[in-house]
């Protein structure tokens, strides 16, 4: 690391948590290949899981990340707290925390649900080349239990906990893209959540699992700047509020592999009674 670039990654430690300057990177994989976290947990862009497993660590080591998102819609807050293993590049086990603030929809309630996360590599690898061309594949669920239920309830949801279960396939192509390092991933998610699950699982309108795809693209402009897009086709099982799709314009930077900013403008459309809720978004993770 450069004199240049571990100034800023010091000082950024610093602030996040008093880690020890001296500690080696924490894991032999490529920059950016262990993507940030999502707001549900997993690895990969903001609003998807990619098929990546946390962290740094190769199928030698194992790695630890810790999160922290905010963003503020319109009319809402939201926030999400985590932490996440990778073991021998292989398993992810994650935990998050959400909190949705309901804002005049509910003046002063705020509803939290708490996701735990299982990824497992199936096949293939991240990183392209001649003998490497399979993209890497993963298969992960989530299960997330609502702690706040009671305006969930009331706008028609039927269940307070639900499973997410998902396939994600993910490559990177080094120099694809005018000789800049090109990602795409698509996931495949099976749910029945309302807004995540924030607003209950299943309602009047559908109570069964429906199968909803996710894409995301990155270029990294340097070897520790992405810029990218997501989108995430939502269930729409309330027939008192229309949900719609979830959408992101993001850029991350990791100054060190300790490190990862990332800031984001995100679309959630509708959430409740409250149209074009967009955000501007922030994420932070620190990775052991």
């Amino acid at each position: 690391m450069t004199s240049t670039m571990r100034t800023p990654c010091l000082v950024l430690l610093a602030a996040l948590l008093p880690l020890s300057t001296h500690a080696a990177d924490p894991g032999d994989r490529l920059y950016a290949t262990g993507g940030v976290t999502q707001i549900e947990g997993a690895a990969g862009g903001g609003l998807t899981p990619w098929a990546v497993i946390a962290g740094y660590g190769t199928r030698d080591q194992i790695g630890v990340t810790a999160f922290f998102t905010r963003a503020d819609p319109t009319d809402f807050d939201l926030q999400a707290t985590g932490v996440a293993v990778g073991l021998y590049d292989r398993v992810e086990i994650s935990y998050a925390r959400q909190e949705l603030g309901l804002g005049s929809t509910v003046p002063g309630q705020t509803i939290a649900m708490d996701t735990v996360g299982l990824k497992v590599r199936v096949i293939g690898d991240a990183v392209y080349d001649q003998d490497r061309w399979l993209p890497q594949i993963a298969v992960g669920a989530q299960y997330k239990h609502n702690l706040d239920m009671a305006v969930p309830t009331l706008l028609g949801a039927k269940h307070g906990s639900g499973v997410d279960w998902y396939v994600a396939a993910t490559k990177v192509w080094l120099g694809g893209f005018f000789g800049r390092n090109l990602l795409l991933n698509g996931t495949l998610r099976a749910t029945r959540a309302n807004q995540l699950g924030l607003l209950g699982f299943g309602g009047d309108r559908n109570d069964d699992y429906r199968y909803m795809p996710e894409v995301s693209a990155a270029v990294l402009i340097t070897d520790r700047l992405a810029v990218g897009a997501e989108y995430r086709v939502k269930p729409d099982n309330l027939s008192v509020f229309a949900e719609d799709d979830f959408k992101d314009l993001f850029i991350a930077w990791f100054p060190c592999k300790r490190v990862s900013l990332t800031a984001a403008y995100v679309q959630l459309g509708q959430i409740a009674d409250k149209k074009d809720q967009d955000a501007i978004y922030f994420s932070a993770q620190i990775n052991f």
